[in-house]
């Protein structure tokens, strides 16, 4: 019998998984959701058991919506946002909130407590900063880790084990203690280019040179594919998967997705840098691989063997793009809750006000930066914009208002590439997949208002499918992970740029550029 493969994906608020065959064929898919706790726009948790017996839903019913025997299982891999998973030395839970409520062990990928913390290690200009874009975000693990020793330092006197979330989900399968190279670099500011990956000058410059053995952390990083071992007794039982399945070193869910979608295109004869990855749901993550580090300001990275051996990758995004259309129906007077129904009302009714009205509102403009601006500012402070509001507190209103949101969050995406292109590479085309592909809005603007030809992914998972590749390739039904990705891809829907929104839009983004220029003359005037 041919071996089929999990993928986990755990999202912001549930779990996925798909059974995957070698050729790349999802055979189905679950999802369960996951606890979050909210307090305010900047503390976030979740409870790490809560995840685990979702990721064990998940794996369960995704084998018995495929039908598949379990026995088939070769191999399994996670991939996970970049929340952090505090454990003590006996491997059982510590709180990581003010409040010390129990359970409440890991700190959301989104969560922006260590904000005082950042700016801190970010004033050092060390060296190691030059592989994040030249600063830390709050999203990284560095700065939270940071808060946590000096806001909580009695939980940190009890810390034995540390873990980026994918890393986690391994180490409850198998037991291991080795960490991806995909989380390392991009959230724990090591560097896999060097022989010695930690840099204890930094880690000492800004009062963490306990971190290692805090966190149980290896002197070396696991790439993505690598074996880590097989599952446990106790995993094997509650995933339902034979104890012989092996645990390939999983990644950052955004990574995923990157290799997902990129991972095929590394031998183009025109270059992988010209394709640009949008993962796109509740945040949106760009990714973009070149055979050489391109570091480039206000962007995440470079990092080195973050999605494919020999290849740098540097990501950028935006912290709130779902989330601020959500955002938008959520406060005006004529919204309601931002569910899928109401989210295609508003679409529909925007595409007939469009039909005798085609450039809608055109005094609204709208800087979408409501979680901050992640790229290519790397601001986390930073604050959305609305200018041209009127009175009007109809539906149509809100659709406007919307509509305006969504033309916004493309111009950021084509902000986002045109800073790259300038750092020397070469993007045209824009690769999409997630919750985005379900908005003909956001899938139209992508193209018109970037100027990019894009490939569209609507029925394929770009996240469980990538992770799948890893998994693949732990176990060994891939030789590398460059051919999993090959093997294994999906196809596209293509779209092209409409030539006549080009003035339009051009017009819109040059108002996008001046009125982030006004909010930093603004912001120093305060």
């Amino acid at each position: 019998m041919t071996a089929l493969l999990v993928a986990v994906d755990v999202g912001t608020t549930s779990a996925r998984a798909g059974v995957v065959t070698a050729g790349g064929d999802i055979l189905g898919r679950a999802e369960a959701p996951i606890e979050i706790r909210r307090e305010g726009a900047i503390r976030a948790e979740h409870r790490s058991e809560n995840i685990w017996s979702a990721v064990c839903t998940a794996v369960r019913e995704a084998l018995d919506t495929a039908n598949a025997d379990p026995q088939s299982v070769g191999a399994i891999a996670f991939a996970a946002t970049c929340s952090l998973v505090v454990l003590g030395r006996d491997g059982t839970s510590l709180p990581v909130g003010p409040d010390g409520e129990e359970g409440w062990d890991t700190i959301v990928w989104l969560d922006h407590r260590a904000m005082a913390e950042v700016a801190e290690i970010n004033a050092t200009g060390h060296p190691v900063l030059q592989f994040s874009g030249g600063a830390l975000s709050p999203e990284m693990e560095i700065p939270k880790l940071l808060w946590l020793k000096r806001n909580l330092p009695a939980i940190w006197q009890k810390t034995g084990y540390m873990f980026d979330l994918a890393d986690f989900l391994a180490w409850k399968s198998c037991g291991t203690l080795e960490r991806s190279q995909s989380t390392l670099t991009s959230k724990w500011s090591f560097l896999a280019h060097q022989p010695d990956g930690w840099s204890p000058d930094f880690l000492a410059a800004i009062g963490l040179d306990d971190l290692l053995v805090r966190a149980s952390l290896p002197r070396t990083a696991s790439p993505i594919g690598a074996p880590l071992g097989t599952l446990t007794a106790k995993a094997a039982r509650e995933l339902g998967l034979p104890r012989s399945v092996v645990v390939g070193t999983g990644m950052v869910d955004a990574h995923a997705g990157a290799l997902g979608v990129l991972g095929m295109y590394t031998d183009d004869p025109l270059g992988v840098d010209r394709h640009l990855g949008l993962v796109a749901g509740t945040s949106s993550a760009v990714t973009a691989l070149a055979k050489d580090p391109r570091p480039t300001p206000g962007l995440w990275g470079p990092y080195y063997g973050a999605v494919l051996p020999g290849f740098w990758l540097t990501e950028g995004g935006q912290s709130a793009s779902g989330a601020a259309l959500d955002y938008i129906i959520r406060v005006h007077a004529s919204g309601a809750a931002p569910t899928p129904i109401m989210h295609a009302e508003i679409i529909n009714r925007i595409n007939r006000l469009r039909e005798t009205e085609p450039d809608l509102a055109p005094r609204l403009h709208i800087l979408p930066d409501f979680h901050g601006n992640r790229s290519p500012f790397a601001n986390p402070a930073a604050l959305g914009v609305i200018s041209g509001m009127s009175l009007d507190s109809s539906f149509d209103g809100l659709c406007k208002l919307y509509w305006r949101a969504a033309v916004a969050i493309a111009l950021g995406v084509r902000h986002i590439l045109e800073t790259l292109n300038a750092t020397g590479y070469a993007i045209d085309t824009l690769h999409v997949t997630g919750g985005h592909t379900r908005n003909p809005l956001l899938m139209e603007l992508y193209a018109d208002a970037t100027g990019c030809t894009i490939h569209e992914l609507p029925g394929a998972d770009a996240m469980i499918l990538g992770t799948a590749m890893a998994a693949a390739t732990a176990a060994g039904l891939h030789p590398r992970l460059t051919a999993a990705a090959q093997t294994m891809r999906h196809a596209s829907v293509t779209r092209t740029p409409n030539p006549s929104r080009k003035a339009r839009y051009d017009t819109d983004y040059a108002v996008f550029l001046k009125m982030h220029a006004h909010r930093r003359e603004i912001e120093g005037m305060l």
